[in-house]
């Protein structure tokens, strides 16, 4: 979308960015916060840097997934219809805000990721939270100790703390320590960490309350264009923007 943007002239500028783990539980533990709400969202800020770190995504007896993209490969997570696992997923998403000189946080979230990526030999990282607060990196023999087992499999036990900022991970110990208070068992050493999630949506397309562009006749909407952070938001920037159109057109009074 930024490259679109710089070749169509469309003016866009850089937001803050979410870089964080995919987190993996006995669905259990999930269990009585999904009968309240099925995609439960949590905001927190921390204690050692007061940074904002959110909960999002969240897959009850889903799946984690690989996101693979040119050079990277990130994780993400689903849930199926027809068939089920005894885990639930969910990101745990540190939010970035860059300024001068630097404040390409798209850039920054790709070097993170491609860090990542180096160190899994170009599969995600896998690491038992018990071991990122050793201070080890995870083995499958480690891994294999624990109470969740990985409903991913192409992954390499590493260790995170070698892939992400200190700050970063800091944030996710911290989150997952206050989460706890809400949901006991979420910050158990066997819980299961996923790196990197990076939510590349931090290049926000200039738009009118219609939703289009500097450009005449191009109307933008969704995660991509930076216009929103989540499924039910883009959808609503998806009418705002069928709306606009319509309107353009004169075939909406």
């Amino acid at each position: 979308m930024k490259e679109l943007s710089r070749r169509l002239n469309i003016p866009s500028y850089p937001e803050p960015i979410d870089i964080g783990v995919r987190v993996e539980v006995p669905a259990s533990v999930m269990e009585h916060v999904i009968r309240v709400c099925r995609d439960p969202k949590f905001h927190i800020y921390t204690d050692t840097y007061d940074d904002f770190v959110r909960t999002f995504c969240v897959n009850h007896r889903g799946f984690v997934v690989k996101e693979v993209y040119d050079d990277i490969v990130g994780v993400n997570g689903h849930s199926l219809g027809n068939k089920q696992s005894s885990n639930t997923n969910f990101a745990l998403l540190v939010r970035i805000e860059l300024t001068e000189p630097l404040e390409d946080t798209t850039a920054y979230g790709r070097s993170v990721a491609v860090q990542a990526t180096t160190l899994g030999g170009g599969q995600p990282l896998l690491q038992r939270l018990g071991d990122l607060r050793m201070g080890r990196r995870s083995t499958w023999s480690r891994i294999a100790k624990s109470l969740v087992k990985p409903t991913l499999r192409s992954v390499t036990p590493g260790d995170i703390a070698m892939a992400m900022p200190h700050r970063i991970v800091t944030d996710i110990l911290e989150g997952l320590e206050k989460l706890d208070e809400i949901i006991p068992g979420v910050a158990s050493s066997s819980t299961l960490l996923y790196a990197p999630e990076v939510k590349f949506s931090a290049n926000r397309v200039e738009v009118s309350e219609n939703l289009e562009t500097p450009i005449s006749n191009i109307f933008a909407a969704g995660d991509g264009a930076g216009l929103s952070r989540g499924l039910v938001t883009a959808a609503a920037t998806g009418v705002l923007a069928g709306r606009g159109i319509l309107e353009k057109e004169g075939l909406l009074s």
